[in-house]
């Protein structure tokens, strides 16, 4: 592909939860598109050595090292952005936390932390950025969501809940700006290979999630991002077969009634025979 596209060069995109995985991996395919990233996330160090790779390779890169988790954080992304450069064209709000297990045994503080990261941060970045958008009449909000949005699983109550307000949130937006050209997508991605798997096993009171091993690699999402630029669209589904999800959820939720409960209480009674107590 090649390393510039004129349609996107020295337009600005922020990438939150930039440090790995999804994030990491959209940050450099829009660098190749002539876009210039801003990385935001909390490992300063992970940041600055993808902005160095970016840099390397012809593109441009900037980094905010910012806890979304707190409102601070997510104002000086803010401030910072709008001094550098003034205006914003993408934004792509993907930072999230998860977590596995029964939500009755989730402590209260992973609880908020995924509410603030997952509802909160995106709201708020939406609503810095969107009027800016609107008085220009140009940009772009894409957020990453998970097909659990629109197919609720046992073990991520609270993680299912997070994005299928993302699906709501993207499809209001959407339809108050059908007549601007201003866009707004969400991408409901499948199970991904990254460390969000580690990183909510780590968790307190925390399980391994049971997809990981069914996960498509972030470059493929990264790809999909890309190509909303080009040819924007409401909502994609990475892979695209998922389309079907909602179908699934309709002819066969009743069978998920019935082998969730299982599939959980079984991954919980094993974890606590083998003394995996995560922290």
């Amino acid at each position: 592909m090649p390393a510039n596209t004129e349609a996107f060069n020295k337009k600005v995109a922020i990438i939150t939860g930039a440090s790995s995985g999804i994030g990491a991996a959209t940050a450099r395919r829009l660098a190749q598109g002539g876009l210039r990233v801003v990385l935001v996330a909390r490992r300063q160090e992970r940041l600055a050595s993808l902005a160095d790779e970016i840099q390397r390779q012809g593109g441009k890169a900037h980094v905010i090292a910012a806890d979304l988790a707190q409102e601070a954080g997510r104002m000086s992304v803010y401030e910072q952005v709008s001094e550098r450069y003034g205006a914003l064209d993408v934004l792509v709000n993907n930072a999230g936390l998860g977590w596995y297990g029964y939500c009755a045994d989730m402590p209260w503080e992973t609880a908020q932390e995924i509410l603030k990261v997952n509802i909160e941060a995106v709201v708020q970045l939406t609503m810095l950025f969107l009027p800016g958008m609107r008085e220009r009449d140009s940009g772009h909000i894409i957020n990453i969501g998970s097909i659990v949005g629109s197919l609720a699983s046992q073990g991520v109550a609270l993680y299912s809940a997070s994005k299928s307000f993302l699906d709501s949130f993207t499809t209001s937006l959407y339809r108050e700006l059908a007549n601007s050209q201003v866009r707004v997508s969400v991408v409901r991605a499948g199970p991904v290979t990254s460390e969000f798997f580690q990183t909510a096993a780590n968790r307190p009171s925390g399980s391994p999630i049971p997809a990981e091993r069914f996960g498509i690699e972030p470059e493929v999402v990264a790809g999909r991002v890309w190509n909303l630029l080009h040819k924007p669209r409401r909502v994609v589904y990475v892979p695209g077969w998922l389309r079907v999800a909602p179908w699934i959820e309709f002819f066969f939720g009743w069978l998920e009634d019935r082998l969730g409960p299982f599939l959980l209480r079984n991954r919980a009674l094993t974890r606590l025979v083998t003394g995996k107590r995560q922290s």
